[in-house]
């Protein structure tokens, strides 16, 4: 006889094989200070990639940047007092750096140079010293002006505006509406390279110059039928326009698609599929796409 607490069994060995399911974790929210002696970019870069890893991390983020003396650097102490949370600091005076991190001590809150075991394993692989430097005291240098020269031509080239000196670009995007081609193009562009972007429609020939380019390295974006017919029906519905009936056919989004990788197959160009891609992800292909037919 069964003991009156037993369950009853439902499924027999199915129930028992079934696998667990993995509980959502609760919305952990908490302070995060970023203190930089410059713009705190990098922090914010390197914050962003930590708080996405960990499922439910809500910060609410405190920035601090241009601390650059102890009368600035106690103005965030007091923030910090006020607001326990994770400190994550970039200082170059070591000066500031101690009394940050002592402080901190003090407060029981985690204090985390950023920057010092990455220039630790420089220094100790090269065998030379780092020097203190302020990120935003540096001179504007040529990497800096590469990438503005980039974005204004990029903006200039977006969508099919110009296409009379796409061999000036480094990369030409091309495919059907809504692959991510203008994103994609103004995030290349902020990476330093010159992008251009060419909308391809079956039945309409792509611009003559576009199969002859000597130096610009063209690249295809495509994506399933499926996941563009929804972007495109957002977007409509984002106009409040319904009458486009062809634009979210997934019919016509697959004869799209289909000319898009018919037309890299016949010049040789590689694609690279954008669906469920983020811009970052669909951006470090191409990048590595590129530089890897360069070298």
């Amino acid at each position: 006889m069964a003991p009156e607490n037993a369950k009853p069994e439902q499924g027999g060995e199915k129930a028992a094989s079934s696998p667990e399911l993995t509980a959502i974790p609760a919305a952990k929210h908490f302070h995060l200070h970023l203190v930089s002696d410059a713009s705190g970019e990098t922090l914010t870069t390197m914050a962003k990639a930590a708080v996405v890893r960990i499922p439910g991390a809500k910060p609410n983020r405190h920035m601090h940047p241009l601390v650059r003396n102890p009368r600035q650097l106690a103005v965030v102490l007091q923030h910090i007092e006020a607001s326990p949370g994770i400190v994550l600091f970039t200082l170059a005076n070591p000066h500031l750096a101690e009394l940050l991190e002592k402080r901190c001590d003090e407060l029981g809150v985690p204090c985390v140079p950023v920057l010092r075991p990455v220039l630790k394993a420089f220094e100790d692989y090269l065998k030379m010293p780092s020097r203190p430097v302020v990120a935003a005291q540096h001179t504007l240098d040529a990497d800096y002006f590469r990438r503005i020269e980039a974005m204004n031509y990029t903006l200039a080239h977006d969508d099919s505006q110009r296409t009379d000196d796409l061999d000036k670009a480094d990369i030409v995007l091309v495919g059907a509406s809504r692959t991510s081609k203008t994103p994609t193009s103004i995030y290349l562009a902020n990476r330093g390279y010159k992008t251009a972007n060419v909308s391809l429609v079956p039945n309409i020939p792509p611009p003559p110059n576009l199969t002859n380019l000597k130096t610009a390295f063209v690249i295809g974006l495509v994506a399933s039928a499926e996941r563009l017919s929804e972007i495109r029906r957002n977007r409509l519905l984002a106009l409040n326009s319904n009458n486009f009936e062809d634009y979210v056919d997934t019919d016509v989004i697959k004869n799209e698609i289909a000319f898009t990788k018919r037309l890299c197959s016949q010049n040789r160009w590689q694609f690279v599929d954008v669906t469920r891609k983020s811009i970052e992800e669909t951006a470090a292909q191409i990048i590595a796409i590129y530089e890897g037919n360069r070298s």
